[in-house]
């Protein structure tokens, strides 16, 4: 299959945004292993984190349609927006940067 070099196609690119959390928790000093718990829980104070960054972990072509599928199920509180005002929105078109 031929593809024009003008020819335009929306990707869909799925990553994941990485933090390094850190927190500090006291415990009996014969089981430190129980601040996990605390952590686990989501019960402790965030001490600190670092900003790993974003990997990317798969990529595909979508139609113009299926994309604004996903964006009726990932934002779903502008379902009922315009398909043009949900494009200048979310999608990005090639040499666009983000605000």
């Amino acid at each position: 299959m031929r593809v024009s070099p003008n020819e335009k196609v929306w990707v869909m690119v799925d990553t994941v945004f990485t933090y390094r959390m850190r927190y500090c928790v006291e415990a009996p000093a014969d089981h430190p292993e129980y601040a996990l718990d605390d952590v686990s829980m989501e019960t402790s104070k965030e001490f600190s984190q670092l900003p790993l960054g974003e990997q990317i972990v798969s990529h595909r072509v979508v139609t113009e349609e299926e994309a604004l599928a996903i964006c009726d199920i990932d934002n779903d509180y502008c379902r009922k927006w315009a398909d043009d005002q949900k494009i200048k929105a979310f999608f990005t078109k090639e040499g666009e940067k983000r605000e």
